[in-house]
């Protein structure tokens, strides 16, 4: 007989996979809850993918998308013999890095300062506040700021009645690069900021407690605790940013802008709206401009990704 110590461990049996469709048939009660969301998913998001073929053909009204020709690239070089296109897109890219700069450390900012309130029912008031011009629609808040800054507004009249002069804020294209960030900061940032509460309301207090028995700070407990808490999230926050830049805000410039500073607004966004609404109708230029569009925002989202697993080993996906 063998001893203790020479004995031939057990090896654990080996089991076969699980064929998929008995997995589904042992939890089907899921997959029902889930069958809604996929046929959403699939009629609005994957079957319109079929008419993005208009960006490789010249759309007939009378043939309909499958039936027009196909033109292969010849879209792609109207577009790039196009001046307009490209001052959209410089526009477009230089509103989107102002947009990561200055607006996207707010609502981090604005999660910190609400995290460290204790008084539970002035944060939720405070949040509450901060969230609801979320839910006002560009047309409303547009609608607000051209009448306070024109040249009959609000802010004119006080300055013309502290014996100033009349300053025309909406035809200046400074002015209106400020109210395009400064607007958007206090429709959005509140909104933004709850996700970085979820993430602070997640951190473990034993952290906090033993940092209070060390003798830190409130500041240097949200510098050094809570701080390094959010980084996975503010990285996951910052490459979808990144992802999105060339999307620079299209239902606030629209409502924004005039044709004063049409030129310096001009997006990609409202540079296709204008060639397929506003001119002759093109549907198959604005399809390859969109489509285009995408293409560099997933390169974006792709290299934006692996910079930030290669910098602090967080990410969207391995």
């Amino acid at each position: 007989m063998l001893s203790a110590s020479k004995r031939i461990p057990s090896v654990a049996p080996h089991r076969r996979p699980i064929p998929l469709h008995r997995r589904i048939l042992r939890n089907w009660e899921t997959y029902v809850l889930l069958l809604p969301g996929l046929v959403w998913y699939f009629i609005f998001c994957y079957m319109p993918m079929g008419g993005l073929t208009l960006a490789f053909k010249s759309y007939k009204a009378n043939l309909g998308i499958l039936g027009s020709p196909w033109v292969g690239l010849s879209n792609y070089e109207y577009v790039f013999n196009d001046p307009a296109f490209f001052q959209a897109l410089i526009n477009t890219l230089i509103i989107s890095a102002v947009r990561i700069l200055v607006e996207f450390p707010v609502p981090i900012i604005l999660a910190l300062l609400l995290g460290e309130i204790r008084r539970k029912g002035y944060q939720k008031a405070l949040q509450t506040i901060y969230t609801f011009p979320n839910f006002l629609s560009w047309v409303v808040v547009a609608g607000v700021m051209i009448n306070v800054f024109e040249s009959s507004g609000l802010v004119n009249g006080l300055i013309v009645s502290l014996g100033g002069e009349e300053v025309n804020f909406l035809s200046s294209s400074t002015s209106m690069f400020v109210l395009l960030f400064v607007t958007n900061i206090w429709k959005s940032a509140g909104w933004s900021s709850i996700i970085y509460l979820a993430a602070i309301a997640g951190i473990d207090s034993e952290q906090y407690e033993a940092a209070t028995i060390d003798g830190a700070s409130r500041f240097q407990q949200m510098i050094y605790i809570t701080l390094p808490s959010l980084l996975p999230t503010i990285s996951v926050m910052l490459i979808l940013q990144i992802g999105n830049m060339m999307n620079a805000g299209f239902d606030q410039i629209f409502n924004l802008s005039n044709p004063a500073v049409e030129e310096s607004l001009d997006v990609l966004d409202t540079y296709i709206y204008r060639i397929t609404f506003q001119a002759s109708a093109d549907f198959s230029f604005s399809t390859a401009i969109s489509l285009m569009k995408s293409l560099v925002n997933f390169l974006l989202v792709i290299l934006a990704n692996f910079s930030s697993k290669r910098l602090t080993d967080n990410g969207l996906f391995e």
